[in-house]
């Protein structure tokens, strides 16, 4: 690119590709599973995520590039990448990613935790004793819900489900009806734990374990009596999982959901798992059988599901191989005072979370349903969790009368069965429970209470950056604000009649509304600060999401840097926007953090000429958070929040040297190395804002 002449706006060479960025990330998180300044069991863990992160790249994002070849589709993204190309570049990354993580995992990870005393046992290095156990166990608990199936005209293949564990055997011989048909499949019951724990003895170590693909593999001719075992080979299939309802034939959303839930374990296939000791025979009857071609099999040195490791640090009694513990605190406001509604009345709190306490908005709710003086309770809900105590407040809220309104959100990805459950039981508690719009996914956070107080009625309100998840909330890094500042209460109520009634889009005072005036506040602002910039005074952007990749945004982005606006972004994951590029985007530099917690909070600064306007959104700088979705960002309008999420949310993360990583006009990242004293925001800010600080 030339310095003097970029490229034309929306030209391809502006932009990164969304799905190599996103693989980018995944790189990211995988440094952190082999820095050794980790905590050995966190890196295990890392190492899980990067599993756990690309099983869902492959059901929703390949999925969606692998229906757009079968479709003939050629349409390219803001990038240019033709689909076809786009599908081989990713699978050539992926590969790579994945030959990184089973090397660091078989040759770093698994020596190390073998001499802090926490062993997997590899089939042959069993002693008699031990073996003598797995058999039994393999008796007792394995082979009594197997039910090993070979393939013959009256045995066609098993429909196999997204994700689970599966053995394809090679075998030779005639069985007792003289079936000869060479082979077979037996499939793990998901009911079978994949890491099975060696009680004291015979384990050979404090904390031993076996894999379940060991025990099966040991005994497989067990299930085949009489016959000659030539190979037993795991497997794993990913699937589509996206679901799809036709807006148009949809009569009852939920009813809907339900029958598309049951075939998501069945979608087309669109990866193949295999052990790198399947033979060539197998992986390709395999891969005939599943449609899928050779850059589809991904052979592994080691079990073909690490995500089924990630709860071996749970498992395990060991606190000097994992971070520190933290008790979260609390405001001072809070602190002092324990009646949240009178402190509110004076003041506005603001909640940084992990680093501080999740329970003043639990005990908002348990208020909803204990405070005879709570009328109503209005509550967005997009993922809560099987087991949520906020849910089940709201329920207990309904029973006693209170009038409870949850926009829940069906559609959630991944969330969807236990959001249905719980829509059932808020209906049967009478609440009324809404699905939001049909077409666009409500993800904005908010809650709001309605108060008799004296002769009148008021609003307290909270808004968030992250979900009602009451587990999350410990790993996110996440904003919460509560107020009861009459004119944000009104435009949150003008929220919920806007989701639960019809009527047309009314003006809001202090709230940024997708999808009808979030984007183009957005885009506005930077605007702002480029006619700024143009008159010669200072101009300045700070942002901190999750993902930027609207084009409108990036290109507004790109203009605010050539007029001289110093641009900041910090971008957790996939970033389409290039940095660096001298006449295009010199003035902006992107960041990434990644660390013990999932950075989530999204802050948006602008300047503006020294009015330093701050707002905190639920949503990301993406087409589908602007305009498919429900989303807001609010104001924070108090100066000592303000100044507090400048400094939490913003400065330190940007003089982060440690956790940081640097991206470079190309789409790469470089990692940012102390050259003095090392910095680390999350550590910063545990410091700072939790007891044990």
């Amino acid at each position: 690119m030339s310095p003097l002449a970029p490229p034309p706006r929306h030209a391809a060479e502006r932009f990164i590709n969304r799905e190599l960025a996103l693989l980018q990330f995944q790189c990211r998180v995988l440094a952190q599973a082999a820095d050794r300044a980790v905590p050995l069991l966190e890196r295990l863990r890392f190492l899980c995520i990067v599993s756990s992160n690309l099983d869902e790249f492959f059901e929703i994002r390949v999925s969606g590039i692998r229906e757009q070849i079968r479709l003939g589709n050629s349409a390219t993204g803001t990038d240019g990448i033709p689909p076809a190309e786009l599908m081989a570049r990713l699978s050539a990354e992926v590969h790579r990613i994945i030959a990184e993580q089973y090397t660091l995992l078989n040759d770093d990870i698994l020596p190390a935790l073998e001499r802090e005393g926490i062993v997997f046992l590899r089939r042959g290095t069993w002693n008699d004793e031990q073996g003598a156990w797995i058999h039994d166990y393999f008796r007792r608990e394995v082979m009594p819900v197997l039910t090993p199936i070979g393939l013959d005209p009256a045995h066609p293949f098993p429909r196999v489900l997204n994700k689970s564990l599966n053995f394809a055997v090679e075998l030779e011989g005639r069985d007792a009806f003289g079936r000869d048909s060479g082979a077979a499949i037996v499939q793990a019951p998901r009911v079978l734990p994949r890491v099975i724990r060696l009680p004291e003895h015979p384990a050979q170590a404090p904390h031993t374990f076996v894999f379940l693909s060991s025990v099966l593999h040991a005994h497989v001719d067990e299930l085949f009596s009489g016959m000659n075992v030539l190979g037993c080979y795991q497997f794993r299939v990913t699937r589509n999982s996206d679901l799809f309802v036709d807006e148009e034939e949809v009569k009852d959303l939920r009813a809907q959901l339900k029958g598309e839930l049951q075939q998501r374990h069945f979608g087309d296939a669109v990866r193949l798992e295999v052990a790198d000791n399947c033979s060539e025979d197998m992986a390709g009857f395999l891969l005939q059988h599943f449609k899928l071609g050779r850059a589809d099999l991904y052979s592994t040195p080691g079990i073909v599901n690490l995500v089924r490791l990630m709860q071996v640090p749970d498992w395990v009694d060991r606190p000097d191989l994992k971070y520190p513990p933290f008790r979260p605190g609390l405001p001072g406001s809070l602190e002092r005072q324990r009646d949240v509604f009178d402190v509110l009345r004076r003041r506005d709190v603001l909640l940084h979370h992990p680093f501080q306490s999740f329970t003043p908005v639990i005990g908002l709710l348990k208020a909803a349903a204990d405070d005879p003086r709570i009328v109503a309770v209005k509550m967005t809900v997009y993922r809560t969790g099987t087991d949520s105590v906020l849910m089940e407040h709201l329920v207990r809220a309904a029973q006693k009368g209170k009038e409870v309104t949850v926009v829940l959100e069906l559609m959630a990805r991944f969330d969807e069965e236990a959001n249905i459950s719980w829509a059932t039981r808020l209906e049967e508690a009478g609440a009324h429970v809404l699905y939001g719009v049909f077409g666009y996914k409500v993800h904005a956070k908010l809650l709001m209470l309605v108060r008799r107080e004296g002769d009148s009625l008021r609003r307290y309100v909270h808004l968030g950056t992250g979900n009602y998840h009451p587990r999350t909330t410990r790993f996110y890094t996440d904003f919460g604000l509560l107020t009861s500042n009459e004119r944000i209460g009104a435009d949150v109520a003008e929220l919920f009649k806007q989701i639960t009634g019809l009527g047309r889009a009314s003006t809001l005072t202090h709230l940024w509304q997708a999808p009808f005036s979030l984007q183009p506040n957005v885009v506005a602002a930077i605007a702002r600060e480029t006619e700024i910039a143009r008159a010669g005074r200072r101009a300045r952007i700070i942002a901190k999401i999750n993902a930027l990749l609207d084009p409108e945004t990036i290109e507004a982005l790109y203009d605010a840097s050539r007029a001289g606006v110093a641009i900041d972004l910090i971008v957790r994951g996939p970033c389409a926007l290039r940095p660096g590029v001298p006449g295009l985007s010199e003035n902006i530099r992107v960041r990434s953090l990644v660390g013990r917690f999932l950075e989530h909070h999204r802050i948006f600064y602008f300047r503006a000429d020294g009015e330093d306007r701050v707002y905190l959104s639920s949503a990301d700088w993406m087409p589908r958070n602007f305009f498919r979705r429900i989303e807001i960002a609010f104001p924070v309008l108090d100066a000592h929040i303000k100044r507090r999420v400048l400094k939490e949310g913003l400065r330190l993360y940007l003089v982060d040297n440690t956790l940081a990583w640097e991206m470079l006009p190309d789409g790469q990242y470089r990692r940012k190395t102390p050259r003095r004293a090392a910095r680390a925001a999350q550590n910063l800010l545990l410091s700072e804002l939790s007891l044990d600080g």
